[in-house]
């Protein structure tokens, strides 16, 4: 005997006009309208031809999988969004860590290049080097007398020009330097590497800030322990 849930259920056309009808306003059922079209088919049988036992058993089953796989895929929908929300909460942890942005490298836009660069410790006598994308050296600069005595996240500017005093083009650099501590210790450091001062959310997203500016945590390479800056 030809019933018309079977068709409702697995998602193919009816002929009819109210199966028609059912499948432009719902693409799906639910428990209960499966089983009051089970029971409405049940009332309307034809005695003398009754339904197929064995196809009910078997839409049953197949409703029950599919209510099943909707089930999962809310569970995993709400267990993810619960790992983001504790991720970013966790970001608090970081505060005080050292953050590496995974490069050394600073902008030249216009003829200015504006970057910081992390000290962990006081400054004696020290010098910047300027590479290029090649790893060619372009630019020196003794930092000796303007930075002696500091510490800590220090600002520093760059015209573009390098040491044959041609004004170099706009585009990607990288800033190290090398100095003497007032220990006398000889350190390297470079841009693209601070300390986690404070953590910011924006539209539920975690930003650190790192010198004066603030980046989202994804953009961070890794954290680590400030004793091995």
């Amino acid at each position: 005997m030809a019933t018309g849930w079977e068709n409702l259920i697995t998602g193919s056309s009816s002929s009819t006009t109210t199966s028609s009808t059912t499948s432009s306003t719902k693409s799906s059922l639910s428990n209960d309208d499966f089983l009051q079209l089970l029971l409405t088919e049940l009332q309307y049988q034809d005695p003398t031809d009754p339904m197929d036992s064995d196809k009910i058993l078997t839409q049953t089953a197949q409703l029950s999988s599919l209510e099943a796989a909707q089930n999962t895929t809310a569970a995993l929908e709400s267990l993810s969004e619960q790992l983001a929300s504790n991720t970013n909460f966790s970001a608090i942890g970081v505060i005080g860590q050292m953050a590496s942005l995974g490069s050394s490298a600073i902008t030249l836009k216009d003829k200015a290049s504006n970057f910081e660069i992390y000290f962990p410790s006081e400054i004696k006598t020290g010098t910047l080097t300027i590479t290029d994308t090649d790893g060619k050296t372009v630019k020196t600069i003794d930092i000796s007398s303007s930075t002696a005595g500091k510490s800590g996240v220090v600002a520093f500017n760059w015209d573009g020009v390098n040491n044959d005093g041609t004004q170099l083009a706009d585009g990607t650099y990288s800033a190290t330097v090398t100095y003497t501590d007032a220990d006398g210790n000889l350190k390297t450091t470079q841009a693209g590497t601070y300390p986690v001062e404070s953590v910011r959310y924006i539209d539920g997203e975690a930003y650190v800030k790192l010198g004066s500016y603030y980046y989202a945590i994804d953009e961070v390479l890794e954290f680590y322990d400030k004793s091995l800056a």
